[in-house]
């Protein structure tokens, strides 16, 4: 079954704030995590992750709607996760998925991170392109990471490489 997507055109980057996620935002980004990912977490994720996250948990909003999102959190060892992202996929291409990275960046950064990590597919090449962009490397191949059997690459990057907002 093939999926049409409708591209929505050139949007403004200064028309999308990037906030803190509010519980009622929460059935937009389950929305955007299920058109985004093969893999779904439960709704109560996000709840959960939402109060134990408040200030990293963020989404884009463009003309009152949300058109992405990215949680991140700080481990205890002072390693700052990427734990999700995703941008609403009629609205990819316009540097919003770029604009949650680098404030979650920055926040985890604030907060005493000395360095950020994720996993991403092995076969997600344009994700992997946007975070060695950012400075992040890959440290290793994770094999079958994913529930259908996908490897994962684990990538890393020390807070002293982040040279600020891209």
């Amino acid at each position: 079954m093939s999926v049409s997507i409708k591209r929505t055109g050139r949007v403004p980057l200064a028309m999308v704030v990037v906030r803190p996620a509010k519980l009622f935002d929460i059935p937009d980004v389950v929305r955007i995590e299920r058109a985004s990912f093969r893999e779904e977490y439960p709704r109560g994720v996000f709840l959960v992750f939402l109060e134990n996250n408040p200030d990293t948990f963020l989404v884009a909003e463009y003309n009152g709607k949300i058109v992405g999102y990215v949680m991140a959190y700080l481990r205890p060892d002072l390693e700052g996760h990427i734990m999700s992202i995703a941008v609403d996929p009629s609205y990819r291409g316009n540097g919003i998925g770029s604009a949650l990275l680098t404030e979650a960046i920055e926040r985890l950064i604030g907060k005493g991170a000395r360095y950020i990590g994720l996993e991403v597919r092995v076969s997600n090449e344009k994700a992997i392109r946007l975070y060695e962009r950012f400075g992040f490397r890959k440290i290793k191949r994770i094999i079958g990471y994913y529930a259908d059997g996908e490897d994962a690459y684990y990538m890393l990057m020390p807070a002293e490489d982040w040279g600020g907002r891209n």
